[in-house]
């Protein structure tokens, strides 16, 4: 019996689709903390703030969690 599992995004694709997502004129950074083998992301609007996420291990998870933190002031 056949069973068809989705397979999970790599950390590329991943990248790929938020990047997709995210407008054009918004503020990305992404950065890895000292030390650690971290990263913390951050993506905002024009003119506005965001908020950094929180450490990942993963640089796509960092960004997709900033993306859902701060994409309620989409204008």
């Amino acid at each position: 019996m056949g069973h068809n599992y989705a397979k999970p995004l790599t950390s590329g694709q991943k990248m790929e689709r938020l990047l997709t997502r995210i407008p054009p004129g918004w503020h990305i950074a992404l950065e890895r903390q000292t030390g650690e083998a971290t990263w913390r992301a951050l993506t905002h609007a024009p003119n506005k703030e965001g908020s950094w996420s929180a450490p990942h291990a993963d640089p796509a998870d960092a960004l997709e969690e900033a993306w859902r933190n701060n994409r309620s002031v989409l204008v």
